[in-house]
């Protein structure tokens, strides 16, 4: 009777029973075809040919934007000339150490506050609470307590990173089916093998996404920070540029950013494909 019932209501399924060959490849008509890298580059390729078009046609004055084609020529020149090299390795430095310190402490956090109530009671309520305070808020305060070198700039980017990837492993960890649970109990498994084994397999997917939203945080407190008392970075460029009314050297710097950013979402996306490769998804 159930086997009436369902294919009544799933009338390919008697299909699927039959020739189950002839069916299985219908569920692509559900999911979206994986479109090739290049393709991905058309949007952004538009713009700037609309851009570059405005420009030389006069819609766009160069000292309100620069067109694109002076810009690439202005960055390739301070890529010659040496100038740009010790200005991006400062900003590079500054954003990796906050990065890497961030990820570290807010794994760190995650696992205190996932496996343990004691973690939870102690530290979800401060993250929550630092959650709902924008990082850039903390700057005179971190200027009070750290000046305004560099500790304080990679301290503000550390707590920009740290929220997102505690929250989105956090809730991985607490998302673990209680079954492997119940399975790593019954092997006798320690608590570090318990989270050898897995919690840290388990957390993994939200840790990806957390790291994600946390590149993207590192680079953008970046920009704000490094035009507070810098004499070296990107941002220093851009902000002597400004005064300077040099709209060619602030576009270089805008396009950095930019390419730093997508370099290194484009290396933590090769990371998870390659360590979440069991993983069957509409991106895969």
């Amino acid at each position: 009777m159930a086997d009436a019932t369902l294919i009544t209501l799933f009338p390919r399924t008697a299909e699927y029973a039959e020739h189950p060959e002839s069916v299985q490849p219908q569920a692509s008509r559900l999911i979206p075809k994986r479109l090739p890298q290049g393709m991905l580059l058309t949007g952004p390729v538009l713009l700037l040919l609309l851009w570059e078009a405005a420009s030389r046609l006069g819609m766009l004055s160069p000292d309100t934007l620069t067109a694109p084609s002076q810009a690439i020529a202005t960055g390739y020149q301070m890529i010659m000339d040496g100038s740009l090299l010790p200005h991006l390795l400062a900003s590079a430095g500054r954003a990796y150490t906050g990065l890497f310190l961030g990820v570290l402490a807010g794994v760190l956090l995650a696992l205190l506050s996932g496996l343990t109530t004691a973690g939870e009671v102690l530290l979800d309520g401060l993250v929550q609470i630092k959650r709902a305070v924008p990082t850039l808020a903390l700057i005179p305060l971190a200027i009070i307590w750290l000046g305004i070198g560099e500790t304080m700039k990679i301290f503000l980017i550390f707590t920009a990173v740290l929220v997102p990837i505690y929250i989105n492993m956090h809730a991985a960890l607490r998302g673990i089916d209680i079954g492997h649970v119940e399975l790593a109990q019954t092997l006798g498994l320690s608590r570090s093998e318990f989270i050898r084994k897995v919690a840290l397999p388990g957390a993994l997917p939200g840790f990806f996404v957390g790291l994600r939203i946390a590149v993207s945080l590192c680079w953008t407190a970046l920009v704000v920070l490094e035009l507070i008392n810098t004499q070296t970075g990107i941002g220093y460029l851009m902000n002597r540029a400004r005064d300077w009314g040099q709209t060619d050297i602030i576009v270089v710097g805008i396009i950095i950013y930019a390419l730093l950013g997508l370099f290194s979402d484009a290396i933590v996306r090769a990371i998870e494909r390659r360590v979440l490769s069991y993983r069957k998804s509409l991106g895969s």
